[in-house]
């Protein structure tokens, strides 16, 4: 179900308006189901991969914590986290890697080693889960619920959560409709003692998560979908653009991926809150770093505080030297890449950030010795700001052709780069439309950096401002129903 549609409206006001007439152990029962109807709305059998998932890490998390041998609890703890790395990967590498390795023994042996799945899978199977080219389809949201699932076995191992026995509960833990298929990506920590509290109505907590829903949508359908007519339109073509055209898509991307993804995740954590619940933040105003490190502190949160926690820190963090540091950051770097799906593009766009992390160290001590570097100062601040948002919008290049060649994200770039400021801009949009596309960009980065949260403290205002932003988005809103980009993931 997408959040951007009259269905989900009134999916919300039917579920939150029964959740608050019900008592503790109705409102678990009905949160779970309304999370299996709101995720079989887009595929229903997609949701007994879910079903398999959960099944596996509740046993899992009770079997580790009543083992007393270290290695039988970490022989439990690596059979969870092989399954649901196994279940991603099948689904979402089989293709990829399949295609690499046959690639191989052709060269070799003239022959394919990876079958393809039509001739193996039952035809019911295949009927399911594959496309009719053979492909198959990714289960939404795939990547989020398997490493929330993941984070549950592993602080369980850790001993830093005691394993749940409520298998409702748990089973919510991992569906949680709000943020079952784009995140946030939460710990076991923060929501499995929320869903065994009993939440009172709290006029407050309505105000200021429907206003950051409202503020979400803001940004999916009157900025983001606005955008994605000028990105779309680019990249659909970029042979048959010119340089300046292309300059102007990809910088228009890098505002429809954060309106879009971070207006997901406004929807998501606004929504809970309105029931009593409290997600995590997963971004703060990101385009405001004056680093490559300092945006992945504020961008897409809960997925990079998931692999410092869970892959830079076991491989050793900072603990083995600098050269062993910068390799571990480059890794989970190159991971996050390939998290993100599969293809050479995603890979490229997290090699990039990586190097674009251990180089920004590297330029940050040459100015310290030569005496050139100036952290309070505020025109040195704005200076590497523009810097990093130039070098993440040109990865977002690589991020953005993800469906096409990687030799299509260089001709782009090569367009890009030799540009003339004389050229028309080859845009579906007319001038009039271009500008007000500005302004809206120009709109989100004077509330993001002057007002990050909208106050809604007096009631009269909170009104004024809701029904302003709902007039907003009902008169230059985007309503084609367009998916959300981290849907894919």
């Amino acid at each position: 179900m997408l959040f951007n549609n009259i269905q989900f409206l009134i999916f919300f006001i039917v579920v939150t308006t029964a959740y608050f007439s019900l008592s503790w152990r109705g409102r678990w029962i009905l949160l779970l189901a309304a999370s299996c109807y709101f995720y079989m709305v887009f595929k229903p059998v997609f949701i007994l991969i879910l079903f398999a998932t959960i099944i596996i890490d509740y046993y899992a998390g009770i079997w580790i914590e009543k083992a007393r041998q270290p290695g039988k609890r970490k022989a439990l703890l690596i059979l969870s986290l092989i399954s649901n790395i196994g279940i991603l990967a099948f689904f979402k590498y089989y293709d990829f890697l399949g295609e690499i390795l046959n690639d191989i023994t052709q060269q070799l042996f003239s022959r394919n080693i990876v079958p393809e799945l039509p001739r193996v899978l039952p035809a019911p199977v295949a009927e399911w889960f594959l496309t009719g080219n053979g492909q198959l389809l990714l289960p939404i949201g795939l990547s989020f619920h398997t490493f929330q699932a993941m984070s549950y076995t592993i602080e369980v191992y850790r001993g830093h959560q005691p394993a749940e026995r409520h298998f409702g509960i748990y089973a919510l833990y991992v569906m949680f409709y709000p943020q079952l298929v784009a995140g946030p990506i939460e710990r076991p920590q923060n929501m499995l003692h929320q869903f065994h509290s009993y939440f009172e109505f709290d006029f407050e907590k309505m105000k200021s998560g429907l206003m950051q829903m409202a503020f979400g949508m803001f940004k999916k359908v009157v900025i983001a979908d606005r955008l994605s007519m000028v990105v779309d339109h680019a990249y659909a073509d970029p042979a048959g653009q010119n340089g300046l055209s292309l300059l102007i898509a990809m910088v228009f991307y890098s505002f429809q991926i954060y309106c879009d993804f971070s207006g997901y995740s406004d929807i998501a954590i606004g929504s809970a809150r309105v029931m009593g619940f409290k997600l995590m933040d997963n971004f703060r105003s990101p385009y405001e770093s004056a680093s490559v490190s300092e945006f992945w502190s504020r961008w897409h949160i809960s997925l990079s505080t998931w692999f410092r926690d869970y892959l830079y820190i076991p491989l050793g963090g900072n603990r083995k030297g600098e050269a062993r540091r910068q390799f571990n950051l480059f890794t989970v770097f190159l991971v996050s890449g390939l998290w993100h799906g599969a293809s050479w593009n995603f890979v490229i766009w997290g090699a990039l950030h990586g190097i674009f992390s251990i180089a920004g160290e590297w330029y940050r001590r040459l100015l310290k010795k030569a005496g050139l570097f100036f952290p309070g100062n505020r025109l040195v601040r704005i200076l590497n700001v523009l810097i990093t948002f130039m070098l993440v919008t040109l990865a977002w290049v690589f991020f953005r052709n993800v469906k096409a060649p990687v030799s299509q994200a260089f001709l782009i770039l090569k367009k890009i780069f030799n540009l003339s400021l004389d050229s028309p801009v080859l845009t579906p949009l007319n001038t009039v439309e271009m500008w007000f596309c500005v302004l809206l960009i120009g709109i989100l980065l004077v509330k993001e950096h002057y007002v990050p949260v909208i106050p809604t403290k007096s009631t009269a205002a909170f009104v004024a401002l809701f029904l302003l932003l709902a007039a907003v988005i009902l008169f230059f809103g985007v309503f084609n129903s367009n998916q959300f980009i981290y849907f894919q993931f």
